[in-house]
């Protein structure tokens, strides 16, 4: 029985992993927007 939890719960996981993946592949960005370098802030 604890084993057909824990395969439930893994793919539970693995389907988890998977979804934040692809999502965070696909980034919803518009077109407008500009990449801005970093500027160096030395406020030591």
């Amino acid at each position: 029985m604890w084993i057909v939890l824990f395969i439930v719960a893994l793919l539970f996981v693995l389907g988890g992993a998977l979804i934040l993946l692809r999502s965070a592949k696909m980034p919803k960005i518009p077109d407008n927007v500009k990449t801005q370098p970093y500027e160096d802030d030395d406020d030591d």
